[in-house]
């Protein structure tokens, strides 16, 4: 088993870095997250040389290939790894989901059971999002991958959905990060329930941080 790769980036592109370690170049599949935390060591060498990266490995043997992914963090590797436990997810759908949202975002949505969320990815049905929420949500919390999110796992009481998600569109329109924003507008909602979205979205502005 490879636990990581350390060595010169060589190559670079938004899914796939090129590690040279040991005399030995070895391709890794990355998320977006990965590549922005180490785009920076491209072209950070001396002499226009690329830097040393470490790189986190997951590997996929299979019949017919033998597939390297590699990942900035060991939080990106644990959650790419209970994603693929999930019936229905694979390896490329679980790089898509990290590749649009970063792992405390995946946490959040999977923690509030924010299906329409995990939905906004490339890939992910309404029953898959579903699966993702109901199998890992204990899994996250047990292994410390959501660091935010309360030991045992307690579900937020229940918010006016189509409240909720209007606000949160509303609110990531203007440049807020989905995640936090859901949080705080659920706050908001489990504390005056009855609030309308123009209120909900005037609230969060002043809270959002």
């Amino acid at each position: 088993m490879i636990e990581y790769i350390k060595g010169e980036l060589t190559e670079l592109t938004p899914a796939l870095a090129t590690v040279e370690a040991a005399g030995v170049g070895y391709g890794l599949n990355i998320s977006l997250n990965t590549y922005s935390a180490i785009q920076g060591k491209a072209a950070s060498g001396a002499g226009g040389k690329a830097g040393i990266v470490k790189l986190y490995v997951y590997e996929a043997i299979r019949e017919d290939a033998h597939v390297l992914y590699g990942f900035a963090g060991k939080k990106e590797r644990e959650m790419f790894e209970l994603l693929i436990t999930v019936s229905g997810v694979g390896t490329n759908t679980a790089r898509m989901m990290l590749s649009g949202m970063s792992v405390s975002e995946l946490c959040n949505a999977i923690s509030t059971g924010n299906a329409k969320l995990i939905q906004s990815v490339k890939g992910v049905g309404k029953m898959t999002a579903q699966r993702i929420i109901v199998d890992l949500r204990d899994k996250i919390i047990a292994l410390g991958i959501a660091d935010e999110i309360p030991a045992g796992g307690t579900m937020a009481a229940p918010v006016n959905n189509a409240v909720r998600d209007e606000a949160v569109a509303a609110l990531t329109m203007l440049g807020f990060s989905p995640a936090p924003t859901q949080k705080v507008v659920v706050q908001i909602l489990q504390e005056q329930p009855t609030l309308p979205v123009e209120q909900v979205v005037k609230l969060a502005l002043k809270q959002i941080k």
